[in-house]
């Protein structure tokens, strides 16, 4: 790492000591220098220009808020990172299913932009993922359908379940995980 970087890891982990202090201004600071890649990486789950820009928002007023859990500064970029990940998906998983399409018509669809080897491969993808989804037990299997390709929440599937929200939570982690492993062992 160059001695420029360090001095700049280092600044970052005063700015962030700073708001943890309740410094306003370090509270600007971080704000700005974060809203542009929480942004992109927001428009890549979401895409959708304005979506991005609302939860780029909600994710910094919310990891603001939470600041004072995370015990070590230097781990703020993947904290943030992963907060930015979990809330899109979440926002994702909440939107209202879209009116007639399925699935299999859903995945089909390709951005504009899409070369057709990037249609082949993302079509391989979500082919080994499906292949790999039906290999998993049916819990595991049913879990991550109901919350990925019916967009149910996590409240839904606990009440049709009839279990607590955090046994759904635990048996969504475990079959993402699962399923991780499943596609690791075709490649």
């Amino acid at each position: 790492m160059s001695a420029q970087a360090i001095r700049q890891q280092q600044d970052m982990m005063e700015i962030i000591t700073r708001v943890q202090g309740g410094d306003r201004q370090a509270y600007s600071e971080l704000y700005e220098h974060f809203r542009p890649s929480v942004y992109t990486l927001a428009l890549a789950y979401v895409r959708e220009p304005q979506a991005a820009q609302e939860l780029t928002h909600d994710v910094l007023v919310h990891a603001f808020l939470k600041l004072h859990q995370l015990r070590q500064p230097v781990a703020f970029v993947g904290w943030l990172r992963q907060m930015t990940a979990r809330m899109a998906l979440n926002r994702i998983s909440r939107r209202s299913p879209c009116s007639g399409e399925t699935m299999d018509t859903l995945d089909d669809v390709m951005a504009p932009s899409a070369s057709p080897l990037e249609q082949l491969l993302s079509h391989e993808q979500t082919s080994q993922v499906r292949q790999s989804l039906a290999r998993l037990k049916p819990m595991d299997r049913d879990t991550l359908w109901a919350f990925y390709y019916e967009e149910q929440s996590i409240e839904s599937i606990s009440q049709r379940c009839a279990a607590p929200l955090g046994t759904i939570k635990r048996r969504l982690h475990v079959a993402r995980k699962r399923l991780q492993a499943e596609l690791a062992s075709t490649r």
